[in-house]
């Protein structure tokens, strides 16, 4: 449970600007949106979001304690034991930070939020393999009273946010090692990092040193004072799955050639399917877009449909629906920290 040496730069893997987007902070990075080359985004491109420097952790030397009211026992489990001792799994699921594209609320709103200064990028999937989380819990013997569980990051901010116990114990959270079939990479959690299916990127803690099963809610910075939605009546409530929305593999704004083409895009609907997608150009007629899957809670879906553009400005809408009904709203309803910006966004685009 103790690092390695200091970081020497705040991200360990290069963020070139043509792959990714500097949010300005020196810790975190969007995916551009036009270079996703397939369903699974590659880790040289992955979003990174980080409250403190990457931390070097040497797994060697690493532990994974188990403990809290909620556990008959504290247990300690090695990096080789994570490995070795138990099956691994892998899931595609997507990671979203509920802060995406909180520059474009800014803007819809007019007026600036407070926190990192995304546009759309801050999303990303991947096939992540490891443990689920169930089978780490069990041999610290889970008592009748545990309700919640809480991993704690090694970073520098102890990143740390909990969940209900039966959302712990779901087949598809996991304690994961690897990422994409590779090793997980430093900047995305190594050596372990919890994966939440379908909630908001800060439940899937990075650099997991602890895991707490208490017998009573907990209440942490990032469940009370941030990643919660105040509503004008100053109510704060924790964030958990992240609503539908939609997006367009264009640049923002986008130039493209006169001619036929096919526009492609993403939509996620947090812990529930996409149902339908739509579009729009200019002020003709919302017509459907072809859904390519997968057809799946917790994955974005692929999105297409094709498109003669004649020259000059024009703008794209996009509108996703999810499984319940729910669909894309005009305007997101204001809240004080500028989370879950779900509008359908004006794409620019123009044709020459």
């Amino acid at each position: 449970m103790r690092a390695c040496g200091a970081p020497g730069t705040a991200v360990v893997k290069p963020t070139p600007a043509a792959l990714m987007e500097d949010a300005g902070t020196g810790l975190d990075y969007g995916t551009r949106p036009d270079r996703l080359p397939g369903l699974l985004t590659p880790n040289d491109r992955f979003f990174v979001r980080s409250h403190a420097p990457t931390p070097r952790l040497d797994p060697r030397i690493w532990t994974l304690r188990v403990e809290g009211a909620g556990v008959r026992r504290a247990v300690d489990y090695t990096y080789d034991d994570l490995w070795h001792r138990f099956p691994l799994v892998s899931v595609v699921r997507t990671l979203e930070c509920a802060g995406n594209r909180r520059a474009l609320f800014a803007a819809e709103c007019g007026r600036r939020f407070d926190g990192v200064q995304w546009g759309r990028g801050a999303i990303g999937t991947a096939e992540w393999t490891g443990v689920p989380l169930r089978d780490l819990l069990e041999p610290a013997g889970l008592t009748g009273t545990a309700v919640e569980v809480m991993p704690e990051g090694l970073d520098e901010g102890r990143a740390r946010r909990p969940m209900p116990l039966a959302k712990a114990l779901a087949p598809d959270t996991l304690l994961a090692l690897a990422m994409n079939g590779e090793i997980l990479p430093p900047d995305h959690g190594f050596p372990a990092r919890v994966v939440v299916s379908g909630w908001l990127g800060a439940a899937s803690v990075k650099w997991v040193g602890r895991i707490e099963v208490s017998d009573h809610p907990l209440h942490v910075a990032w469940n009370t004072d941030d990643y919660v939605l105040v509503t004008p009546g100053e109510t704060a409530v924790p964030i958990t799955s992240t609503p539908v929305a939609s997006l367009v593999e264009l640049p923002w704004p986008a130039r493209l050639r006169p001619g036929p083409r096919l526009v492609r895009g993403r939509a996620y609907a947090g812990e529930n399917r996409v149902a339908a997608v739509d579009y729009r150009i200019d002020d003709g007629p919302w017509r459907p877009a072809g859904l390519d899957g997968p057809d799946l809670p917790g994955v974005w879906t692929r999105w297409r449909f094709t498109w003669d553009p004649t020259p000059g400005a024009h703008v794209v809408r996009v509108r996703a629906t999810d499984e319940h009904g729910r669909s894309q709203p005009d305007a997101t309803p204001w809240n004080a920290l500028g989370y879950c910006h779900n509008s359908v966004l004006p794409h620019p685009v123009l044709v020459a």
